[in-house]
């Protein structure tokens, strides 16, 4: 038995010799009178049972709900997941999509516990071997796939540990940028796809609430684009890269500000950039409101100054992003660091999908990063799918080659984002 679980049955016992009736007294005398006892100590041991299951690993939420109706309204209205936040108990896990198209492994940030999420109640073929774009809004991941019907969302809520279908996206679309802040995921662009299966790149901006469940049609960007990149930086929703209509790569980006619910333009943002036409969308990351790119040609990692609009190099990272111009790559941040995973640049007999770690800002300059793991280590081959997790406010990258797919996912205030679709994804020998 761990720690935290003896402790946890410590408190529990405490909890219930608190509640039972004294030796010796009898049925009136241990009843509460009045008011105050009536509803001031039933509070109190109600914020006490918050207090203790907002500790419990999150690996172990989904046995809570079978405790009693009381735990189950505590994970279903989100209390613990909000005491979590207001006492620091946030911590990063990794989920890895393994097993096939339908498994997701949860590990702790070390790898040294795991769990598993349910299988998505789709019967439907296309969906599972098909690709999907996926991103997280408060405690629900959100997965965004084809069915024989068209474009369809599936949703994992961490509450229920369920998935669930719907709500559809208004705009049916692949290829968009995305990026998350709290309850709330943004979508920019892509491509729409009607009924008759006919394409059509689009600059719609549309937001997803986790609370309400609801889609709600924004203002559009200056322009159309899809394999852009999305983030929040300093409050607003940054739309990176791209390409046109014309498939032309755009090295403008555009800046949202919901308060006004208006888009600014910003040329030039990509200049000084190497772009391919069947290369990823752009690699970005925000930590400590500063915006980081991998610049996937040279495997350079940069950091951006938004008053010059320009970008400085900080060096070279140790994952081989030019091996499928950037597809299969990775690239997030996790707090204060920066978290890469991607094929290891270190020169090996096999192949390994590696992670590395930047600290800080100062360590990020000298371009020195920490391999926590290495995937051959972890699981058999053929190598598995893996995904980054937090149950914190970031935003998350989702990349695919031709065939893995790296998902990068958060619980919580999280946010996931992919680019490409199995008609349009660039092929590989």
């Amino acid at each position: 038995m761990s720690k935290n679980e003896a402790k946890l049955n410590q408190e529990m016992l405490v909890l219930r010799k608190d509640q039972a009736p004294r030796t010796g007294a009898n049925l009136s005398q241990s009843e509460p009178k009045g008011q105050e006892a009536g509803y001031a100590v039933p509070q109190l041991l109600e914020e006490l049972k918050v207090e203790i299951f907002c500790r419990v690993s999150c690996f172990d939420y989904w046995k809570m709900q079978f405790l009693n109706k009381q735990v189950m309204q505590l994970l279903k209205t989100g209390e613990i997941f909000r005491m979590r936040r207001k006492h620091g108990l946030v911590k990063p896990y990794v989920l890895i999509h393994s097993g096939g198209e339908t498994c997701w492994t949860m590990f702790d940030k070390d790898f040294e516990n795991f769990g598993k999420l349910p299988t998505i109640p789709s019967d439907d073929g296309c969906f599972f071997y098909g690709d999907k774009e996926t991103i997280s809004a408060g405690a629900q991941l959100i997965v965004i796939g084809r069915e024989v019907e068209g474009i369809v969302v599936w949703r994992y809520e961490l509450e229920s540990h369920k998935w669930f279908k719907g709500p559809a996206i208004i705009t049916p679309k692949v290829m968009y940028g995305s990026a998350s802040r709290g309850t709330d995921a943004f979508f920019a662009g892509g491509i729409k796809v009607d009924e008759n299966g006919i394409y059509e790149v689009v600059n719609t901006l549309e937001k997803y609430n986790a609370d309400t469940k609801m889609w709600t049609v924004l203002h559009g960007m200056h322009k159309r684009r899809k394999f852009s990149s999305g983030c929040f930086l300093h409050g607003k929703f940054y739309v990176v890269g791209g390409r046109d209509e014309n498939d032309k790569n755009l090295t403008c980006g555009e800046r949202y500000d919901e308060v006004t619910n208006s888009w600014e333009l910003i040329p030039n943002m990509l200049k000084d950039m190497t772009l391919t036409s069947s290369q990823s969308p752009p690699l970005i990351a925000v930590v400590d409101n500063n915006l980081y790119l991998l610049e996937t040609s040279l495997n350079e990692l940069c950091i951006y100054d938004i008053n010059a609009n320009a970008w400085k190099k900080l060096g070279v990272l140790p994952v081989r992003a030019n091996a499928a111009l950037g597809w299969g790559v990775a690239f997030k941040s996790i707090g204060d660091r920066l978290l890469v995973i991607g094929p290891s640049s270190s020169q090996s007999w096999h192949r390994t999908t590696a992670v590395y770690t930047c600290w800080s800002f100062s360590r990020c300059g000298r371009a020195i990063l920490e391999g926590i793991k290495t995937f051959s280590q972890l699981c058999p081959s053929p190598p598995v799918y893996p995904k980054l997790l937090r149950d914190v406010c970031l935003s998350v990258f989702l990349r695919r080659t031709w065939k893995h797919t790296l998902f990068v996912f958060a619980f919580f205030y999280v946010c996931v984002y992919n680019k490409f679709a199995a008609s349009l994804m660039p092929k590989h020998n």
